[in-house]
């Protein structure tokens, strides 16, 4: 069985605490990292190692917790991705810092169909938002904001029209964007 490593990461400039406290608000009431156009990240409880969570059709556990520095989400679902996904503050000195996510998933079956076609498109986007969401909350700007490509467009499109709950209504970020 193969193995999927998608890497997502960003070099803020700004201290690995500033970019730690944005991390600490994820699925929260004031959540500052996960982008307004995505269907939300939700937890059973506080975020702590333990905890049931997921945003769509994704749903995990939290398998390792360092507040401020790194969580690490184990998959539970959909059926037949085995894996995690995890984010990391890491320091670079003079002021700066990466933050970084790391899916490591091993589809099984047809499912490696449905990350071909869909998930990692669809995951790809959403990632890409979350890192224009720390860019922003550290600099009040995103100097190279991401764009959805048509595909990906398609696919929340046909996904608003038959799963219409894996989807957040209008009005979001990516509306403000537009010229």
């Amino acid at each position: 069985m193969r193995a999927v490593l998608n890497v997502h990461e960003r070099s803020l400039p700004t201290s690995p605490e500033a970019v730690g406290a944005l991390l600490d608000t994820l699925g929260s009431e004031n959540d500052r990292l996960w982008p307004p156009d995505w269907p939300p990240v939700r937890f059973a409880g506080p975020l702590a190692v333990g905890v049931r969570g997921g945003h769509g059709p994704v749903e995990y556990v939290v398998s390792h917790y360092v507040p401020g520095q790194w969580v690490r989400f184990a998959f539970t679902g959909p059926k037949g991705f085995h894996g995690f996904h995890e984010f990391s503050v890491e320091p670079r000195g003079e002021g700066r810092t990466v933050l970084r996510n790391t899916l490591l998933v091993r589809p099984r079956g047809m499912r490696w169909l449905s990350w071909l076609l869909f998930f990692r498109p669809v995951h790809d986007a959403a990632f890409e938002d979350c890192l224009d969401c720390a860019e922003r909350a550290v600099t009040d700007r995103v100097a190279r904001p991401a764009e959805w490509s048509p595909y990906v467009r398609l696919l929340r499109a046909m996904a608003a029209r038959y799963a219409p709950t894996l989807q957040k209504p209008a009005g979001t970020l990516r509306e403000r964007r537009s010229p």
